[in-house]
């Protein structure tokens, strides 16, 4: 077991410990996304009043537009070896980051609840111990997983691609034997902020893997190509979620009073009962699985990454790995018990509440990074609040608070409505403000900051010290 548990966190992951293709991004991905709660997120599109037809549209459109922002976090992971998150402090300072770090962890509980739910009633009909244990018995697996880390992550990433992909065509198959295809596709009324509102939901669950997609790919060799890594995890990530959205607003479409409410029970109940009831909970399980392990390890890291940046911590000992995984796993396990019995409207809310927040702080990293940076960061002084990042950046914080300020008009949500939706019919262009807004701002006010990137180098990884030369206690 020592040498498959990960030992790094956030400290860079040395040249010889890099390893791995960019194909793995796809597994990894497709895995993540062929999932009961991306099925559920395509049903919304549908029980919110878009037709199927243009329900199909909006989240491949939506998913394609994210999925692109998504993909390229995920091309900073080989250049920099690093997670994700931290390279914020070259944008917003090495304690600065941690104000949209505190929003990604809770994000990162959000999902886990969420997943907890759905997975909880899988565990609890599998087990015959019914959903609050259920939900409690996931969530401590979950933990565990995270636990071992990167390497395990990635294996169960292949798994449940190629398990969850075989049960999707078996489901798609008894679905379209319940009911005809043509007319469920019959119905071509537009209606814009529908439409508007399925490109959102969509869009809102790639732009949520963002802030940690680069975890993921931070092992990867140096020399693994940027274009390789972007269009590897764009496709899995697009072709993942559209296809289990697509079958969830069909499935929506279908029977509406059915599958609303009632989303685990009526799938293993299409699939059949017995023994292939049995497979099916497994299936949910394990996909649910899969995406729970990446929030509590997403989570684990910027929880280390907030703290880090005021004790100036880079490396932990087991025990302290395991105490914040355990804090993660606890505040995601409260929240899935407390909001079990609301929770189709809750989420939904939910995806719209992240988009506010976390397009600003793509288009932040991304000008910064690809624009600003030109891909070279000064490694060392991302842990140094007195080197070149500073300790805040107030002009990045300031861009950033505006993106989300002037989201606010064009926002939908069940607990507010911007006084902009009326006269757009309703539509929620919000998270598209979001993203044009604070990358216009940001690449104004910083493109002239010499200071911060002058003389910065293409990252280059520190030698691993003789006792972590392990390339399999890496992880990955």
């Amino acid at each position: 077991m020592a040498g498959v548990v990960e030992r790094r966190s956030i400290d860079v992951v040395p040249d010889e410990e890099r390893h791995g293709s960019a194909v793995s991004q796809f597994t990894l991905w497709l895995g993540a996304n062929l999932q009961i709660t991306a099925v559920i997120t395509g049903a919304l599109a549908v029980v919110f009043g878009a037709n199927a037809f243009w329900s199909l549209i909006g989240l491949l459109l939506g998913n394609l537009l994210g999925g692109a922002v998504m993909a390229l976090h995920s091309a900073q992971g080989p250049r920099l070896g690093l997670p994700q998150m931290i390279t914020s402090r070259a944008q917003f300072g090495v304690r600065g980051a941690v104000v949209p770090l505190a929003l990604v962890i809770v994000m990162y509980i959000g999902f886990f609840a969420s997943g907890s739910v759905l997975a909880g009633q899988a565990v609890g009909e599998l087990t015959h111990l019914g959903e609050t244990p259920g939900i409690v018995l996931f969530a401590a697996v979950t933990a565990v997983a995270a636990a071992v880390g990167y390497r395990l992550i990635h294996t169960l990433g292949k798994i449940a691609g190629l398990v969850c992909a075989l049960a999707f065509v078996y489901l798609g198959i008894r679905l379209l034997q319940r009911t005809d295809l043509g007319t469920l596709l019959a119905d071509h009324r537009f209606a814009l902020p529908v439409f508007l509102l399925a490109v959102s939901l969509s869009a809102s669950w790639q732009l949520a893997f963002g802030p940690y997609v680069a975890d993921y790919s931070r092992y990867l060799p140096r020399h693994t190509s940027a274009r390789a890594t972007f269009w590897w995890t764009l496709s899995g990530s697009v072709l993942g979620s559209q296809w289990s959205m697509t079958f969830g607003a069909l499935a929506a479409a279908a029977a509406p009073a059915a599958f609303v409410g009632h989303e685990v029970s009526y799938i293993v109940g299409l699939g059949g009962a017995g023994l292939i009831a049995s497979l099916l909970y497994f299936v949910i399980a394990l996909g649910k699985l899969t995406i729970n392990i990446l929030n509590t390890y997403g989570g684990f890291m910027s929880l280390v990454t907030s703290v880090s940046g005021f004790r100036g911590q880079r490396t932990l000992t087991p025990r302290a790995r395991s105490a914040y995984i355990a804090g993660i796993m606890v505040a995601g396990t409260a929240v899935a018990l407390l909001g079990k019995d609301s929770f189709l409207t809750s989420f939904k809310d939910f995806l719209l509440f992240l988009l506010t927040f976390f397009t600003p702080w793509s288009a932040v990293n991304l000008v910064d990074y690809y624009l600003i940076s030109k891909e070279r960061y000064d490694i060392p002084a991302l842990s140094d609040p007195a080197g070149r990042y500073g300790a805040w950046n107030v002009r990045a914080l300031t861009v950033y608070v505006l993106g989300v300020l002037a989201q606010l008009p064009f926002l939908a949500t069940h607990f507010y409505t911007g006084p902009l939706v009326a006269p757009l019919g309703g539509a929620d262009i919000s998270w598209l403000v979001g993203l044009a807004v604070p990358a216009v701002l940001y690449w104004l006010t910083a493109r002239r900051d010499t200071a911060r990137t002058a003389g910065t180098a293409a990252p280059t990884a520190p030698t691993a010290p003789q006792e972590d030369r392990n390339p399999a206690g890496s992880g990955g």
